[in-house]
């Protein structure tokens, strides 16, 4: 079983099974999906991902303790996923980084688009040159807002503006863009760039480290 954190404080089983769902549906594997506590506003600047850092070691703790073989922090920052390497013995997966790994590979310009004010560090960090640039649209203070039309409609904006900056290809910087299907939203509006999103990548990089450890495949 892989245990999937949601830094998104949410109060039904449809909210908070989506990225777990998405996955089990896409790769086959078999998540059990759980969220820290009141942050219904998630990780959306620097200090609600300091207050979400100690929730996280800790769910990620129990859900290992509670069979769990992998990790993954259903959050473009990586929160807590480096702390968390050092501390528990299973694999942690990030979707800042994952999605990042996977632009990498075609190496091609890549236009970030999230909901904090600044490009996360782990994703600059791992994209390299391939960074073009980052894009905050407007109406966007935190996840719950990529829920409204007025943000969908600021995203579209915000992407196409990249793509005008030379951005070959874009990634989410938010797992929220995930909740609300964005790449079909972008598609169905003239985008017919690549689209990287970060719950896929996060699933993609779990289906390689869950499998291929033959001690995981007996569950």
């Amino acid at each position: 079983m892989i245990g999937l954190i949601r830094v998104l404080t949410v109060d039904n089983d449809a909210a908070l099974n989506c990225h777990g769902d998405l996955i089990e549906k896409k790769f086959g594997l078999p998540i059990i999906s759980k969220c820290i506590a009141d942050q219904k506003k998630g990780i959306h600047d620097e200090e609600s991902e300091e207050i979400a850092i100690p929730k996280i070691i800790n769910l990620a703790e129990e859900l290992v303790e509670k069979g769990c073989k992998l990790i993954i922090i259903s959050c473009a920052a990586d929160p807590a996923v480096e702390k968390l390497r050092t501390i528990i013995s299973v694999p942690v997966i990030g979707a800042g980084s994952s999605a990042a790994l996977v632009a990498n590979a075609t190496g091609k310009k890549t236009g970030v688009i999230g909901i904090t004010e600044k490009v996360p560090d782990i994703i600059k960090k791992t994209l390299g040159n391939n960074f073009l640039g980052y894009s905050k649209p407007a109406n966007i203070n935190n996840t719950n807002d990529l829920l409204k039309k007025e943000g969908q409609e600021s995203c579209i904006f915000s992407v196409k503006k990249l793509i005008k900056q030379g951005a070959e290809q874009i990634q989410f910087a938010c797992t929220g863009m995930s909740t609300i299907n964005l790449k079909k939203i972008l598609t169905s509006n003239g985008i017919t760039v690549p689209l990287i999103d970060a719950v896929e990548s996060e699933g993609l990089f779990s289906r390689i480290y869950y499998y291929e450890d033959s001690a995981f495949i007996s569950k």
